[in-house]
């Protein structure tokens, strides 16, 4: 920002932008509101969206004791997860030696891709007539009716959405018969304390954060934010995520954090706003930007439309990758190529006062200090902070800014951030406690810092993920592999789903392949549009209707830069429309 410009764009921007765009208008906060502690005292857990025996193991073991507590677990998913259904722990000697497992999954409802919404509407409309029905003969209804008066705005508005939404298009939208979203609604409104727990299967979507501010809308109804076992909880992949974000790695700064920035380091930010990832790729491919410093990522492959990504990175004066290890985006020579191999968090950072010791956040909004114990690959690696104050240092040689003296000890960088950013209160000496600090999250109080201090129900017109796409039309999401960690690809087998030794394969449905002639093992060609990903070999899977599914970063040929979350601008990874026919190479 001393340099002047507001040109950040990160990984969020791929990922959870929903979440940092759409909770805040909400509920005041982009972040989730729970603890590990609410999963103890939750009666009920909804997994929407996610597989976490690939994506974030550790949460199995959690998902586990709530069922062995006798809780439900009810997954809302496309595709059939073996992670999600049961579980062996590696640290239960009795589970490993007999083979046995612990069922985490008490409901599985198999929605169709991008239907979200739809089942969202559909419960809350279910809900809207169990209460009429409870409140006729004589109940108290079933929604929380004074938490509604006192703590939100906006209910008339949302129920009047409801009721105007039919059922015929929110069975068809969701993929799911009215049955199936009437039972989803008992086992709701049958829990005092719901926690709901979502990841990309919702945010990387053209209304990712409309569907993330329904799921809101639905906890609200029954006062499930802001008490014991209950809440919103965003899964996110990896602690810059979340952490940047509370830090301020943002494109669009407001002006409240611009000017206490100012005050802190004595500079003069800019105050238009940047690019985020896909803005970023755009000005690359335009030549509005000539050049990209990475920090630990793969940009040009995580990316959609890689090709657009490939040439544009060429096109660059300058390409600066800052990694730990080489990737794709690394060979994508530009004028200059620079690659500077960086320390890992793993391994010891010793600057001038000493050891250094870095801070993370994670999903709970819980931040701890991280040191590494590994002897570092080379005495001449740097860490990322003193390369990124080396590069200060050499491009504005009058700065403002003591980068020499922040490199020599951290604890002046968490200093600075607690002069920015008021959470971060007696920063360097909270760290110091076991476990680390939890940041506030108003929304876990009730409290609720919006504008006007209350929470909002917020109304999505329609139910309509495709965009007025024929209904008939398939709908392909991306997925990883067991072996897998973004876009790194540490092997070919992805056993949970019976996958050994490939990639090149289109999960798809029985019936979907009847339909069309098809069958397993046939060789097919996937097109959107004018984009093809060829020579995808069939695989009968269990996958709702109307959906395929293959794997991520392959696919991401199919996704242009405008197939967008309207409001977040993450690329739309989750809901792409296809049709498949025979491989050319076949016929």
């Amino acid at each position: 920002r001393e340099f002047g410009s507001n040109n950040f764009p990160d990984c969020s921007n791929m990922c959870h932008e929903p979440t940092s765009v759409g909770l805040p208008k909400s509920i005041g906060i982009g972040k989730g509101t729970v603890t590990l502690n609410d999963f103890e005292q939750a009666d009920a857990v909804f997994c929407i969206g996610h597989n976490p025996g690939t994506n974030h193991p550790r949460m199995l073991r959690t998902l586990a004791d709530v069922s062995k507590r006798g809780k439900p677990v009810v997954v809302i998913n496309p595709l059939r997860e073996r992670g999600l259904e049961r579980f062996q722990d590696p640290q239960s000697p009795a589970e490993m030696l007999t083979d046995s497992a612990t069922g985490i999954d008490r409901a599985y409802f198999q929605v169709k891709v991008g239907g979200d919404v739809a089942v969202f509407k559909g419960i809350m409309k279910s809900l809207f007539d169990a209460d009429t029905k409870n409140m006729n003969a004589g109940g108290s209804g079933l929604l929380d009716r004074s938490f509604i008066a006192e703590h939100t705005v906006g209910f008339e508005a949302l129920k009047s959405d409801i009721e105007n939404t039919d059922w015929d298009t929110i069975v068809r939208r969701s993929g799911l018969p009215r049955e199936q979203i009437e039972a989803l609604t008992d086992i709701y409104a049958s829990a005092e304390n719901v926690i709901f727990c979502y990841g990309m299967g919702i945010t990387q979507h053209r209304h990712g954060t409309e569907a993330i501010q329904q799921m809101v809308n639905l906890l609200l109804l029954r006062g499930n934010m802001g008490r014991p076992g209950a809440g919103i909880c965003p899964l996110r992949g990896h602690s810059n995520v979340q952490g940047d974000r509370t830090v301020g790695i943002t494109e669009i700064p407001n002006e409240a954090f611009l000017s206490r920035l100012d005050k802190a380091f004595g500079i003069k930010s800019p105050r238009a706003h940047g690019h985020n990832a896909v803005n970023a790729l755009a000005a690359m491919r335009d030549g509005r930007s000539k050049t990209f410093i990475g920090l630990g990522g793969n940009f040009a492959v995580a990316m959609s439309d890689p090709q657009i990504a490939y040439d544009a990175f060429r096109g660059l004066d300058l390409n600066i990758q800052i990694v730990t290890k080489l990737n794709r985006t690394c060979l994508l020579t530009a004028h200059e190529t620079i690659i500077l191999p960086c320390l890992g968090r793993t391994e010891h950072d010793i600057q001038e006062t000493g050891p250094q010791s870095i801070t993370v956040e994670d999903s709970m909004s819980m931040v701890h200090a991280s040191r590494g114990g590994l002897k570092p690959a080379s005495d001449e690696l740097r860490s990322e902070p003193a390369i990124i104050a080396g590069l200060a240092m050499a491009a504005l040689p009058e700065t403002a800014v003591d980068w020499k003296a922040l490199i020599a000890d951290y604890n002046q960088i968490r200093d600075k951030i607690e002069a920015v950013f008021p959470d971060f209160f007696d920063f360097n000496e909270r760290i110091q406690k076991p476990g680390g600090f939890r940041l506030r999250v108003g929304a876990s109080q009730r409290e609720w810092d919006t504008p006007d201090g209350k929470a909002h129900f917020l109304v999505m017109s329609g139910t309509d993920e495709d965009d007025g796409r024929d209904d008939t039309a398939l709908t392909l999401t991306t997925i990883r592999s067991h072996d897998q960690y973004n876009t790194t690809i540490y092997g070919l087998n992805d056993r949970y789903r019976g996958v050994h030794g490939r990639r090149d394969v289109l999960f798809a449905n029985r019936d979907d392949l009847a339909d069309l002639g098809l069958e397993e093992g046939d060789v097919v060609d996937v097109r959107s549009g004018d984009r093809i990903l060829a020579g995808l070999t069939l695989v009968d899977y269990s996958i709702s209707r109307g959906s395929l599914a293959t794997y991520f970063p392959e696919a991401n040929c199919l996704v242009g830069l405008d197939d967008k979350d309207h409001e977040s601008e993450v690329p739309a990874y989750k809901s792409i429309p296809v049709i498949i026919t025979k491989a050319e190479a076949s016929l």
